[in-house]
């Protein structure tokens, strides 16, 4: 069997490639025209990495069979991402004796090795159940509230709740999510099933059976919880401190539309896409946190991006030991192995190297602001889709860059991960020491 390194990659590639041919039909653009062929390569690998960048109008462009292919795609980049970044991160968890081949062990014994089945009818229940019951509000919502045809409400609302939780910012709406900025029935749901989609299906499945003794829980699911509780209110607040007064965002807003914006906003850069302001007449220092909430994403095998939650986490533990001098890294009561703080490292490294070749290359083909040109590169290495307005401005070298770097971003880390993880080899032999400077 094929290292599941390479199988992720593999099997996302070739769902890009078939998104791409399902677009490219005349059928699934609006009018007489066909699709582009790198509008729909771009929508359709935004689309299956869950990213949300868009060059064109969704719902102006693409017809109702073109936005059926992109929810498909999505709920195939979502559904899928989650259950192979579980199945290889619990390989990886009890990898002794089951090198070469896909296994699964859930977090409590009571799954037995190479249980795929059972992983992957939970984590299909999670997604039906969250997106159904999204999907029902967000109807209700457009049906009764806003006065949409039944179809166009049902649709609406199936449509947003599978972006929702996949954290796709997809919306059939030009400005994003901007005409419900003072509608915290839409916004607050919204951002809920965000944050569930971006926990992870391993910390989702632990919850579900150990939700009220938090003493229990794994390491894995504790550092994310405590990344998930530090990481959004910190966007909240930053939303709150920088645009409270910015007469372009939340200035002229009321007092609970503003708490509800800003909760939102700090909500969607954990991978998400959606936005109710134009993040193009943000602040600088709300540019600047958005970037960096973007980069370090949401929960491992979730379906967010970014390096991740437990990988950023880690990294600060391993500094802050560091600093005091300790020998050992260790976290709530556990050691943690050099081997994994290595791993950490790698993938964080890959990822400022990504966004920093990505910013290179996007500012050598356009004469954009680089402030807008960064943003965009994380955003897509994300991969978030959260933009200040220019990917429609892109020209085609550009939207390529950023194809590779959403697709790189999307199953990326999860491959260097895992192949870090399964290519650990025994030395026989250690080189003489020696002790570089540092600093």
């Amino acid at each position: 069997m094929r290292h599941p390194a390479r199988i992720v990659p593999l099997v996302f590639l070739g769902a890009i490639l078939l998104g791409t041919l399902l677009l490219m039909l005349p059928i699934a653009r609006e009018g007489d025209h066909s699709p582009q062929l790198i509008t729909a390569l771009f929508t359709a690998t935004s689309a299956v990495c869950v990213t949300g960048l868009a060059v064109v109008d969704t719902s102006g462009y693409w017809s109702g069979f073109g936005e059926a292919v992109i929810a498909g795609l999505i709920q195939l980049g979502g559904f899928g991402i989650m259950t192979l970044a579980s199945l290889l991160g619990l390989v990886v968890a009890g990898r002794l004796g089951l090198r070469g081949r896909l296994a699964a062990q859930a977090e409590t014994k009571a799954l037995g090795l190479g249980d795929v089945g059972q992983v992957v009818r939970r984590v299909g229940i999670i997604s039906v159940c969250v997106e159904l019951t999204l999907a029902i509000i967000l109807f209700s919502r457009f049906y009764f509230g806003y006065d949409y045809a039944f179809g166009k409400a049902a649709w609406h609302g199936v449509f947003h709740s599978i972006a929702a939780f996949n954290n796709a910012g997809f919306a059939l709406y030009p400005d994003s999510l901007e005409g419900f900025v003072t509608d915290p029935i839409v916004l607050l749901p919204v951002a809920l099933a965000v944050i569930i989609g971006g926990i992870g299906s391993p910390v989702l499945l632990e919850l579900g059976r150990r939700l009220k003794r938090p003493v229990k829980w794994s390491i894995h699911t504790k550092l994310t919880m405590l990344g998930t509780a530090i990481l959004i209110p910190l966007g909240f607040c930053t939303y709150l401190l920088f645009e409270w007064n910015n007469p372009a965002t939340m200035g002229p807003l009321g007092f609970g539309d503003k708490l509800s914006a800003a909760l939102f906003s700090g909500v969607m850069p954990r991978s998400a896409g959606f936005n109710a302001m134009p993040l193009g007449e943000v602040q600088p220092e709300t540019q600047i946190v958005t970037m960096v909430l973007m980069f370090i994403g949401a929960g491992s095998a979730s379906t967010a991006g970014g390096i991740k939650i437990t990988t950023f986490l880690l990294l600060a533990f391993v500094i802050w030991a560091e600093i005091r001098g300790e020998p050992d890294v260790s976290i709530f009561g556990r050691s943690i192995g050099q081997q994994t703080q290595r791993q950490a490292l790698t993938i964080a490294l890959l990822g400022v190297g990504a966004v920093t070749c990505g910013t290179i290359a996007l500012q050598a083909t356009t004469r954009l602001p680089l402030i807008d040109v960064m943003f965009e590169t994380v955003s897509a290495f994300g991969p978030v889709g959260l933009s200040t307005g220019i990917t429609p401005e892109l020209p085609t070298a550009s939207q390529l860059v950023l194809v590779m770097l959403m697709y790189t971003g999307r199953v990326g880390t999860v491959a260097v991960g895992t192949a870090l993880a399964l290519r650990s080899r025994r030395r026989r032999f250690n080189y003489p020491r020696e002790r570089p400077i540092v600093g």
